[in-house]
Formats: structure tokens, C-alpha cells, sequence
């Protein structure tokens, strides 16, 4: 969020000054004379940040996953995109919607302003809609009394902070029609029952016993999304995942 505030200001800024000039100063420059620096410098990049900022604020923004509490789906490392109008066009920075475009549907991968920080961008797997009973005991999701079903694959390992190896065992979770793997490990998790509010969600990652979410910190207001991941288009560290769909 800090960052769309920052571009959204330099883009109007650059295009006040490339205003000004075509309206007024241009005007008054003696012939032959020579912009002012700052005036060169602000007609040559406000077309270039334009396009970056109409590009990143209603169609495309990418985003570094940060941490592991969506694996196996998405590892730290992951550059991802996230589709900006799924949810509705927004306004930058406010995220008021200016044109409604359907809202969140169960097993959606998005991006929100994190509820308890909304400086801070989250990402999460859309379990529980508005008026959803959602309960989470014994490793086992209930969603209205319905057992989700998940299936057990293999076992998986991964590090953490580079020096302990984690255990845990990938599951395949079926959430209405989206398949998604998921990790459980071999630790006492938390338990609880939450009714989901008119206009919020109830998030959880995939790494369920890593992962801080709405068992933790509680739901996410629909004004609070930013848009639902569909790809990795970058990571450094395993090239074999890029072009990879976020399912």
C-alpha cells in the first residue's frame, strides 16, 4: 500500500508539471530556450509511470512471497501475479470498488491488507464465504458440519531458517471444486468454531500448523482484498516453477 501511495503521487506529480508546461510555461519559455531539468526529466518518465501505475493498479500487481505458511502451493522465494480485477476495479490506495466484478470464491488464493495492519499485504486461501460455520479441530476442517476432505500423498520435509529440517505430510484437500495441497504436521494445532460475518472471509493457509491466519487474528473485510494469485512468474532459486498456475 505504501508503495501504490508513493507511485500514485509521482505519477500525479510528473503529470502536474507535464500540464503546466504544455498549458503555461511552454508558453512563456523564449524560443530556442531549454526546459528546465526538472520539467525534461518529468515529461520523459510520467508516460513510462503512467503505464506502470494504471498497469499495477486495475490489471496486473506482483508480489514476493515472504514467508512459508502457503506451502506446498507457494514456497518463500515466489514472485507471483495477482489479477487486480477479479474482485472489482478499485480505487488505488483507498481500495474503494469502482466497478463490481464478483467477489471471492472458496479455495481462491488472494491477496489482502493484512486486517490488524493494513500497510502490510497477506496472502491466504479463501475457506469460509459470508455465513459459513467454519470449525478446525483434530487437523480436521468442517465447513457448515461438512467434513472437507483431504487425502493423504506423501511425506514432505522442508528447512526452516536454513539450519532445521520440518516435517509434515502433503495432503490433497478438496474445497467445493478446487483440489489444493496442503501440509499438516505432527503438532498440537489450534481448535475452534467461527460463523464467518455478512461481507468478510475466513482465510487459512496451507501450511496449517505454520500459518497465522483467521484462526489467529480473525476474518478479512471484502474491502480489505486486493486480488486472487493465478501464476508464479519468477523465482530464482527454482526456475522449474516458474509459469507454474496457483491452483
Amino acid at each position: 500500500m505504501i508503495f501504490a501511495l508513493i507511485l500514485m503521487s509521482v505519477t500525479g506529480l510528473t503529470g502536474l508539471i507535464y500540464l503546466l508546461d504544455v498549458m503555461y510555461f511552454a508558453k512563456k519559455r523564449a524560443h530556442g530556450k531549454k526546459e528546465s531539468i526538472i520539467i525534461e526529466y518529468s515529461k520523459s518518465f510520467f508516460p513510462v509511470l503512467l503505464f506502470v501505475f494504471v498497469i499495477r493498479s486495475f490489471i496486473v500487481e506482483p508480489f514476493k512471497i515472504p514467508s512459508g505458511s502457503m506451502m506446498p502451493t507457494l514456497i518463500a522465494g515466489d514472485f507471483i501475479a495477482v489479477n487486480k480485477f477479479s474482485y472489482g476495479v478499485r480505487f488505488p490506495v483507498i481500495n474503494n470498488v469502482l466497478i463490481p466484478n464478483g467477489m471471492p470464491e472458496r479455495g481462491d488464493v488472494v491477496v489482502f491488507h493484512y486486517p490488524m495492519d493494513t500497510s502490510i499485504d497477506y496472502i491466504k486461501r479463501v475457506v469460509g464465504l459470508p455465513g459459513d460455520t467454519i470449525k478446525y479441530e483434530n487437523k480436521k476442517l468442517f465447513i457448515n458440519d461438512k467434513l472437507v476432505p483431504h487425502v493423504f500423498e506423501k511425506d514432505y520435509e522442508y528447512m526452516m531458517n536454513e539450519n532445521y529440517r520440518v516435517p509434515a505430510q502433503e495432503f490433497t484437500e478438496t474445497l467445493g471444486e478446487v483440489k489444493h495441497s496442503i501440509l499438516i504436521h505432527n503438532v498440537e494445532g489450534e481448535s475452534g468454531s467461527f460463523v464467518v460475518p455478512e461481507g468478510n472471509y475466513f482465510v487459512m493457509g496451507d501450511n496449517r500448523d505454520n500459518s497465522s491466519d483467521s484462526r489467529v487474528w480473525g476474518f478479512v473485510s471484502e474491502d480489505l482484498l486486493v486480488g486472487k494469485a493465478f501464476i508464479i512468474w519468477l523465482n530464482l532459486s527454482e526456475p522449474s516453477r516458474i509459469g507454474d498456475t496457483i491452483k
